[in-house]
């Protein structure tokens, strides 16, 4: 794929559709430049409290560099109240250039607050950033839906969506992720917001062992989270959500109660919205499964596409390849 060369003009014009989010009172999170729709799919710029991220996803280590320099500069320029600079390189050939380079200032911010609820942040524990933005309508969603309901959070990651649902008053959280390093991020987010941690509650293990003991404790939720990523394998089973969302859906429906939440992200950048839809129209044929509604990914993170931007795949009815939906559960009786 061709790599545009990074127009400066580009991120001026990105800069000024989001005159709103860089107001007074900014929050703490959000995207500057989302170079996929914007005119430089080798570059997306985000912020997270006072630290500039960005990725580079250059093909060409010089031309990346010398992409990321440029862009930097211009930041520090427009947005003097940065005052630190992270870059991460997805062709980098050690595993710090993919994890994030300290390029400007002494340190990252290592906490940031969204919705009024506190987050850990380790900008640099992996090629990732700690924190996905894409789903800050989610983490809403969850702070007005779960109050006295108990709550799942499958592939948990670092524990947001569950710190969200905690905001929300749900009664109980049980986080599941197969990484203690990234779980514990998740607790440092817990006593952030002075809520009581207790181990019991976050599950380490695999996917598809964890859910079988649960199913064998005949422990069911009110509303269960299924965010994994694109694809994964182990020995248990395997995650492709191109191929198998349905078989994945149907494996977790038994741990929801009647009238409650299955709540699912697919971020398969080549299946399109359509053919998402299909298989969930196909499940929901049997009137023991609908939706409920689509939940978007927040403007200033799908960007604001040049007029000759066509995605590689079309979305719609959703508004981003991270495809968000809520579905309404019906057990059998």
């Amino acid at each position: 794929m061709h790599m545009p060369k990074l127009n400066i003009k580009n991120l001026e014009t990105a800069l000024s559709k989001r005159k709103k989010i860089l107001a007074k009172d900014r929050p703490d999170t959000f995207r500057l430049f989302n170079g996929f729709t914007e005119g430089c799919p080798s570059l997306v710029a985000d912020v997270y409290r006072h630290t500039l991220l960005l990725y580079n996803f250059h093909k060409n280590p010089q031309l990346g560099t010398e992409m990321t320099d440029a862009a930097q500069n211009f930041y520090l320029q427009k947005l003097p109240w940065l005052n630190a600079v992270v870059i991460k390189t997805r062709k980098g050939e050690t595993r710090d250039l993919k994890r994030g380079v300290l390029t400007y200032g002494e340190k990252a911010d290592i906490q940031i607050t969204e919705h009024q609820v506190h987050y850990a942040l380790n900008l640099r524990i992996n090629q990732d950033a700690s924190f996905y933005l894409d789903t800050r309508n989610l983490r809403s969603w969850l702070k007005q839906n779960v109050k006295d309901k108990t709550v799942l959070n499958t592939f948990a990651y670092t524990g947001s969506l569950g710190v969200a649902a905690l905001a929300g008053k749900a009664t109980k959280i049980m986080q599941m992720d197969l990484s203690h390093k990234f779980m514990s991020i998740g607790k440092r987010s817990y006593k952030l917001n002075e809520f009581p941690v207790e181990h019991k509650n976050f599950i380490v293990g695999d996917f598809f062992s964890c859910v079988k003991q649960l199913k064998i404790a005949h422990k069911y939720f009110d509303c269960v989270i299924f965010d994994p990523p694109f694809f994964s394998a182990t020995k248990k089973g395997r995650i492709d959500l191109a191929q198998n969302t349905k078989q994945l859906i149907n494996k977790l429906r038994p741990l929801i109660n009647d009238g409650g939440y299955l709540v699912v992200i697919n971020n398969a950048l080549f299946l399109s919205g359509t053919d998402f839809m299909s298989s969930i129209q196909e499940l929901c044929s049997s009137d023991y499964l609908s939706v409920a509604e689509i939940i978007p990914v927040p403007q200033d993170i799908v960007g604001y596409p040049q007029a000759d931007f066509k995605p590689l795949t079309d979305p719609a009815p959703f508004n981003h390849s991270t495809k968000i939906i809520v579905l309404k559960i019906k057990r059998k009786q």
